[in-house]
């Protein structure tokens, strides 16, 4: 097991452009941590630079307090997990799992039979025990995955390195897979860093979730930490699907939030986020299930509340996500109950009501940061 610790690590490639830009970050030992994040945002750089494949620029990594920055890859006694599997295609299950440990007999002191104990006990969890004479083309997607990930376990290593292991998998066997990677972990309790674009698996396999954009960790918590105490406007609209709907505007005689022709009145708990604040534009936050729906012409005129029209109606069985417009806004969401589904059709009207004291608000700078966080509630 092992800590690993980033201190200051930034990579830089010629041209001076920053993949990864100062990087502080503990991770502790038997801690499964993902780092999750739009296309170009640094998390496989950062991947990369632990096991070994790019360069530090600046900055410190160690593995278990030992600084590991020049430590060619194959010491630093990690195991990677690769996005395209990266499985010998002529050799069996078998020989792809132990090929590593064969390959380094001599330097790790084992014998024949404790080669074929780890392969086998590592096949046996993974439920790959009957496929062990196989090749990998006569493996589904989801088997080959496994066989990778036997081949990272049959090493014992000190960390798992896992690189979007899933998105070459379908829908449903990305599902039961992401279970069987928990359930392996649980099992294992080894350290795991696995790095994804898909916010929903970040959310439902890390202990702590790190948001990057731009090489920068935006924030590092627990992932219900994140998804309801966003630090800024881009942790806030990245993680959550659908994502957060957000209305810019400004505050009217010290309790109103008003933009365009609407006018909300602010909870307590907003109001005293907003203390000691000039009176410049805000954004203000609110996630699809912090707006309920109701059909035009009932409870018409109530304060906090949006009229709309309907413009595309998603059903997800007991629930509906409802995408509509409004006079000052082309794209909102709101996501509900599916007993207003016969009720409701595209581009029929709408009124949609905000429960604010569910919202966030957040500056309307390039920062974005979510000011109501300084109250607690």
């Amino acid at each position: 097991m092992a800590t690993v610790e980033f201190s200051n690590v930034s990579k830089i490639y010629p041209g001076g452009v920053r993949a990864v830009n100062n990087i502080s970050l503990a991770i502790h030992d038997r801690e499964f941590v993902v780092l999750v994040g739009p296309s170009g945002c640094g998390k496989t750089t950062t991947l990369r630079m632990v096991a070994g494949l790019e360069e530090i620029s600046e900055g410190t990594l160690a593995i278990d307090g030992r600084v590991i920055n020049h430590v060619a890859p194959k010491d630093r006694d990690i195991a990677m997990v690769f996005q395209n599997y990266a499985l010998y295609p002529h050799m069996t299950v078998y020989k792809n799992m132990a090929f590593s440990l064969q390959l380094r007999r001599r330097e790790l002191k084992l014998t024949r039979r404790q080669i074929d104990e780890r392969v086998r006990q590592a096949a046996g969890i993974l439920g790959l025990s009957d496929y062990l004479n196989r090749k990998p083309k006569a493996l589904s997607g989801g088997q080959r995955q496994r066989v990778a990930v036997g081949r990272a376990i049959v090493r014992n290593p000190k960390a798992f390195l896992f690189d979007e292991p899933l998105s070459n998998l379908d829908a449903k066997l990305r599902v039961e897979t992401r279970a069987e990677i928990k359930k392996l972990h649980l099992r294992l309790n080894t350290t795991t860093i696995y790095v994804t674009h898909d916010q929903e698996e970040a959310m439902t396999l890390g202990d702590r979730v790190v948001v990057m954009k731009d090489g920068v960790v935006q924030q590092c918590a627990r992932p219900l930490e994140v998804y309801e105490r966003p630090v800024n406007q881009f942790v806030a609209g990245f993680v959550g699907t659908p994502p957060m709907n957000f209305f810019t505007g400004k505050i009217i005689d010290g309790k109103y939030f008003v933009f365009g022709n609407q006018r909300m009145a602010l909870p307590p708990r907003l109001l005293q986020s907003l203390q000691g604040r000039s009176n410049g534009p805000i954004i203000l936050g609110a996630r699809p299930e912090a707006l309920s729906l109701v059909p035009e012409g009932r409870f018409a005129g109530q304060e906090n509340s949006i009229s709309g029209t309907a413009s595309v109606i998603e059903p997800l069985g007991d629930r509906m996500d409802v995408y509509f417009s409004s006079d000052e806004h082309s794209h909102l969401i709101c996501r509900t109950d599916a007993t207003h589904a016969m009720e409701i059709a595209p581009l029929s009207p709408l009124r949609v009501y905000l429960a604010l004291d569910k919202c966030h608000l957040f500056d309307a700078d390039s920062a974005g940061r979510n000011i109501s966080l300084a109250v607690k509630g």
